[in-house]
């Protein structure tokens, strides 16, 4: 019987999956990804079954999915379907916000290894570099870099990933608000200009080329996010482009969330380790979006006024979230100011981002 070997870690555990379903049902955190993570957890803690261990179904779909890094990379070929980077191609210049809100992951990088002088701590320089990438706000890649570094850490990397990302509009309003002026976010920004579609289609080998000359360790994310981009902008292959976009983003996402949610074991989650990476992947939101506002903030100085330092918070790459809180807030400092458009420039510069810092961290620290 099931009650006769339940443990209290397993209770526990089933109690956090059910909270992650809550939040995801009525909060509406993430509930994409957060309602198959919390049933994965639930799932993966019952007694005997063994759903979650090596020969049960969500070891078999980790396994299939998630050690091989290929569900990371599918979820990237669908948003990169999803994704129109016509404004980062009319203004090139937000590349630089979005490598700007990257910095978080290398500064938390270094606390996740200053946490080893704390006893009870034992992050390796991979496992740090795993918990650092929680800082871009982008969650396969968080899924991607764990599963190759750090895949004890993988359930804990994740849920933090995904609550910060749907913390998002809580958490960035203050930052944004203390590190600007109320004149800073008054600033109207003007009208991008159209982008041709030759110009679309040429984005993603443009992006991939630089990915083969400079940093082929991004390639996996890089090319897969640039195919679905292609799919889309090419406009002979409408029922691909449909297909990643809905059918398989969605069944891979299911999915994902099991398998991730499988790794929520009692005797890998309850522990003073998981505690720190919470800690430390809230403090890797926060940097990131500290730093992409100064960017935004030294980008408004350079062209003397035309650019509002917001749009350096769209840095971090919750597309797109993270630039309806860039307009939000320059909409209740000026009623007319409508930056979403500008914001989505460097918000897609950040998944790019995001991903050149995975790629970076693996050609550094290297998989097991």
């Amino acid at each position: 019987m099931g009650i006769a070997n339940l443990e209290w870690g397993q209770l526990i555990m089933m109690l956090i999956g059910s909270l992650l379903i809550y939040l995801a049902i009525v909060k509406k955190f993430e509930p994409l990804l957060l309602l198959p993570i919390g049933f994965g957890a639930i799932l993966s803690n019952i007694p005997v079954a063994g759903i979650g261990g090596p020969d049960g179904l969500l070891g078999h779909v980790y396994h299939v999915g998630i050690e091989t890094g290929v569900f990371p990379l599918l979820i990237f070929m669908g948003v990169g379907a999803l994704t129109d980077f016509s404004a980062l191609i009319a203004m090139p210049t937000t590349l630089f916000l979005g490598a700007a809100a990257q910095f978080g992951i290398f500064v938390t990088l270094l606390g996740a290894l200053a946490l080893n002088l704390v006893p009870g701590f034992e992050f390796s320089l991979a496992d740090a570099s795993a918990i650092a990438i929680i800082g871009g706000a982008d969650g396969p890649t968080a899924i991607f870099l764990a599963s190759r570094l750090a895949p004890d850490l993988l359930g804990a990397i994740a849920v933090a990933a995904y609550s910060y990302m749907a913390l998002v509009p809580i958490i960035q309003p203050p930052i944004m608000k203390l590190l600007t002026t109320e004149a800073e976010r008054k600033v109207v920004m003007s009208q991008l200009r159209p982008v041709s579609k030759l110009e679309k289609i040429f984005f993603p080998f443009t992006v991939l080329i630089l990915c083969i000359l400079f940093l082929p360790s991004a390639a996996p994310l890089i090319g897969m996010l640039m195919f679905g981009n292609l799919l889309r902008e090419a406009g002979v292959v409408e029922r691909l482009s449909k297909a990643a976009q809905n059918e398989i983003i969605n069944i891979v996402t299911i999915f994902l969330g099991l398998a991730v949610g499988s790794k929520l074991s009692a005797e890998r989650f309850l522990t003073l380790e998981t505690l720190g990476i919470l800690a430390l992947g809230a403090l890797a939101f926060c940097i990131g979006t500290a730093t992409g506002v100064f960017m935004g903030k030294i980008m408004h100085r350079i062209t003397k006024g035309k650019v509002n330092p917001l749009i350096g918070a769209a840095g971090v790459s919750a597309v797109p979230m993270a630039a309806r809180v860039v307009n939000k807030v320059g909409l209740e400092a000026n009623h007319h100011n409508f930056l979403l458009m500008h914001a989505m420039g460097p918000n897609v510069a950040g998944v790019i981002g995001s991903a050149v810092a995975a790629g970076v961290l693996l050609a550094v620290v290297g998989g097991p």
